[in-house]
């Protein structure tokens, strides 16, 4: 928006040299006191033209063309800044305008300054962590095809939200209103906008019933039953507000309220108890299945200057505590416009976030009760202006989205757009299920190896024997499953951009792990000329363990071997080694030692042939400990 701030988003502006005010800017100081930064801009540059300029003008007209998001020349004005000044937060803001102007190499210069200032700050450790980040997000590639909607205005139109056959959107192109000093446009309303069945859609008007009033509205959402719509409005409706003593310019908050539908119009209309005369609350978007109220607030308590939140709606529709979403999700900047979809996908747009200029959509989603990580939603959704008020229908994979990007109608423009790709999360359902009855198994535990052989992370299944995984698309992992009473399974899950990867894994009983005299385990490979079990070998010894376990009285043999390079006595000795180890390892998880001995065999006897030449898999095959049991009375098969 113009700037995304403004209007019903009222910003904390930064007073970035405010004991440098003095008789020369009052006029100025007085305007972008009371956010009328058209006026400001105006006053600031007579300063500048008269040669009465310092660092606290140029810093002040710098935040006014950013408010009103003239980004070349708020570039410009906080570059002449920053040549005295020090201010973390006004490095930051550089950074963002010379990024929302496509000077991608000097924005991540001035983020490395930044990161320098504050290298705590989580905007700072994040740019640290992936300076590359732009092609990144850029190389995701087009998963949308973006179109501006032909009901947009001159002026700004934002939002847009189904319900009972009408879009309702928020807009500033009622011309019977006063215009707002923050932009020079009228304050904004709630509309209504009908679709045709070319696709085409009939003029904007205004909604029907006790919504609309003198001062701003904005987004709405609506309960699932379609009875209860949830919006923003100015605090000033509720007469209160702040009053500067010095200025006399009354400061109001931006309140969230409730309407319920009264035939056709929306009619009693009330406000919420979350509200307070100290802080706003705005941006409501309700859960698909009515029992929770997602919303953006600058309350005290939060990480920045605006963070997400979530209220559980009470069965009497009451709203309860706000719950801040954390830092996963909330930065020192402002994430706002918070969207939750049918499938519980949180989007939201943030200037925190690693984006590519202004406010970017983000998404994440809750699995197990923690939030995935934070990912952008890419191009062309985002862009290098601000992106915002994102809205899906993960059914029909179309929605919106508003930008003030250049080549729409206004200053803020709807966008619709279809999704033609999956996002680049992948969430990976893994199913236990026992081979022998086919059903479930609650309890096993599972674990997420990423490509290069690392544990990720570790879940227990539910009483559905599931576990879920957050992955990146395109990225190969592996899962180990092990569960008391079953063979362990280790299982590849190749990459895909498919949403959901439904990955069924069956374990075996132990049982049918025994056979007349061996154990059917993998063999335990060892590497050229080594005798220390490896991560692969302990798996499957992990498996001898637990057979021992179940029969308590089983005595085992293993016998060790190598391949045929190297002298015989050499081989001999290095069987030996390995068959110790072996026995080593099952002795460390518990198993008495006097039920397990173990013979090395040297290269006596090889199960492959390398008589006339070995490829290198073939030598590895070689290289191997196998188990034989000795005692079998307890053993029912």
């Amino acid at each position: 928006m113009k700037n995304i701030n403004n209007l019903l988003f009222t910003a904390l502006l930064s007073g970035f040299c405010l004991t440098a005010q003095n008789k020369d800017t009052k006029k100025a100081d007085k305007h972008f006191d009371r956010y009328e930064f058209v006026e400001a801009v105006e006053d600031y540059n007579k300063l500048v033209e008269k040669g009465k300029a310092d660092s606290y003008v140029y810093g002040q007209l710098a935040e006014s063309y950013y408010n009103i998001f003239n980004t070349v020349e708020a570039e410009r004005y906080y570059a002449k800044a920053l040549e005295t000044s020090t201010d973390p937060e006004m490095v930051f803001k550089y950074s963002q305008m010379l990024k929302a102007n496509g000077k991608y190499e000097e924005s991540n210069a001035q983020m490395e300054k930044f990161a320098s200032m504050r290298p705590s700050d989580n905007r700072a450790t994040a740019f640290r962590a992936n300076p590359d980040y732009l092609p990144k997000i850029l190389e995701q590639g087009k998963k949308f095809n973006v179109q501006n909607a032909d009901y947009n205005s001159e002026q700004s139109d934002f939002g847009g939200t189904m319900h009972d056959g009408k879009l309702y959107i928020t807009s500033g192109r009622n011309d019977s209103r006063k215009t707002y000093g923050w932009n020079e446009q009228p304050f904004l309303d709630i509309y209504t906008v009908t679709k045709n069945t070319d696709g085409t859609s009939q003029a904007a008007t205004l909604a029907e019933g006790k919504l609309n009033t003198k001062y701003h509205e904005g987004l709405v959402s609506f309960t699932p039953d379609g009875k209860t719509m949830y919006f923003s409005r100015e605090s000033y409706f509720e007469k209160d507000y702040q009053k500067d003593s010095i200025s006399s310019a009354r400061f109001s908050q931006v309140y969230l309220f409730k309407a319920t539908k009264l035939g056709d119009e929306w009619d009693t209309v009330e406000s919420l108890a979350i509200n307070s005369e100290n802080y706003s609350v705005k941006n409501p978007s309700v859960s698909a299945d009515g029992k929770t109220l997602y919303f953006s607030s600058n309350m005290p308590g939060g990480y920045g200057n605006y963070d997400i939140y979530k209220a559980e709606i009470n069965a009497d529709g009451t709203v309860g505590e706000p719950v801040n979403l954390g830092q996963k999700v909330n930065t020192e900047a402002q994430e706002m416009f918070p969207f939750i979809s049918s499938n519980n996908t949180l989007y939201f747009s943030s200037n925190g976030h690693l984006g590519l200029g202004g406010l970017d959509v983000f998404y994440t989603k809750e699995v197990d009760g923690k939030l995935a990580t934070v990912r952008n939603v890419g191009i062309p959704i985002n862009s290098n202006a601000d992106d915002f008020a994102f809205r899906i229908d993960e059914e029909k994979n179309e929605g919106l989205v508003s930008s003030n990007r250049e080549g729409g109608q206004g200053s803020d423009d709807i966008y619709e757009f279809k999704k033609l790709q999956p996002l680049c999360d992948v969430l990976v359902v893994a199913t236990v299920l026992d081979d022998k009855t086919r059903q479930p198994i609650a309890g096993a535990t599972v674990a997420l190896f990423d490509a290069e052989g690392n544990k990720v992370l570790s879940k227990t299944t539910n009483q559905e024997g599931v576990a879920e995984f957050m992955v990146e698309c395109d990225e190969d992992t592996e899962l180990e499953v092990v569960m008391d009473g079953f063979d362990s399974k280790k299982v590849t899950v190749k990459g895909t951009n498919e949403e959901e990867n439904d990955v069924q894994i069956s374990l075996d009983p132990i049982e049918k792990l025994i056979l007349a005299e061996t154990i059917d385990l993998a063999p335990i490979y060892f590497d050229f000329d080594k005798s220390n079990i490896t991560a692969q070998a302990a798996f499957e010894l992990d498996k001898l363990v637990q057979i021992m376990n179940k029969y308590p009285e089983m005595k085992i043999k293993a016998t060790s071997h190598t391949d045929v390079r190297g002298p015989e006595s050499y081989n001999a000795n290095l069987s030996e080694r390995r068959a110790k180890t072996t026995v080593q390892y099952v002795i460390s998880k518990g198993i008495d030692a006097s039920r397990i001995t173990a013979e090395g065999k040297g290269e006596t006897e090889p199960k492959v042939d390398c008589a006339g030449g070995c490829t290198k898999e073939q030598h590895a095959e070689n290289r191997r400990s196998e188990f034989i049991i000795v005692t079998t009375e307890t053993v029912e098969n």
